[in-house]
């Protein structure tokens, strides 16, 4: 196992369009697409499903897988390369890091699926919906831009239906259950993650929303609420 990983990090070395914590990237991607059309980003993309389904689905954008495990991320950028889709990338580095590799505006859409829900409170700062990454994608993000969470984490919903709440931010489309109900095909787009069904909810939840131009700062007391809803759950 440790040599296959060996060999496919060094495969997606030669990956021209697999890029590695690059440098100088901020405000080039349209010319390293050799098009203006919208960008759009998978974040914490894994093996890459939503971003190759997406490009499936749509060949007038340009679609960006971002995760820092290139041992996953190979299997999507194969898959780019054997369905020579010119419109499909992948940048490996830590999302911490995203507003290092684009510029003001740069990005019209991010998708965020089935990412690690950190259940933990204590961990509630590493969910990639906490406001800490929310003003990281609001610099790079279009005015206006949106943002889509689908999960089977039920946790990881209402945390963000209450980020949504507390921060003003605006919902543009929520579901509890969105194969239940009429749907894009984008939203049929399956990751490896939810065939597995870890959560075991039966459910898939999805938000949709877009960031302000500011947003308050109440990190505290989103910790606070947190704790005393953990709290509660202990003592019911």
């Amino acid at each position: 196992m440790a040599q296959k990983k060996l060999l496919r990090f060094a495969q997606i070395k030669e990956m021209p369009h697999v890029l590695e914590y690059p440098e100088n990237m901020k405000g080039e991607w349209h010319s390293f697409f050799k098009n203006n059309n919208p960008i759009v980003l998978e974040l914490a993309c894994g093996r890459g499903e939503y971003a190759i389904g997406l490009a499936g689905l749509c060949n007038n954008k340009n679609f960006i897988g971002v995760d820092v495990k290139g041992n996953r991320m190979y299997i999507g950028a194969k898959k780019a390369m054997d369905l020579q889709y010119s419109h499909v990338a992948f940048l490996r580095t830590q999302i911490e890091m995203i507003n290092q590799y684009f510029d003001a505006a740069e990005v019209d859409e991010i998708w965020i699926t089935f990412p690690d829900p950190q259940l933990r409170t204590s961990k509630a700062k590493k969910r990639l919906t906490h406001p800490r990454f929310l003003r990281l994608y609001q610099q790079i993000l279009k005015p206006g831009g949106c943002i889509h969470l689908k999960t089977d984490s039920p946790a990881l919903h209402l945390f963000t239906s209450k980020v949504i709440d507390m921060y003003g931010l605006t919902l543009l489309h929520q579901s509890d259950n969105i194969y239940a109900e009429d749907h894009s095909a984008e939203l049929d787009i399956k990751t490896h993650y939810e065939s597995l069904d870890i959560a075991q909810s039966k459910k898939i939840h999805y938000a949709q929303f877009s960031l302000p131009d500011t947003m308050p700062d109440l990190d505290e007391a989103l910790m606070e609420n947190l704790k005393q809803t953990e709290k509660g759950y202990e003592h019911a």
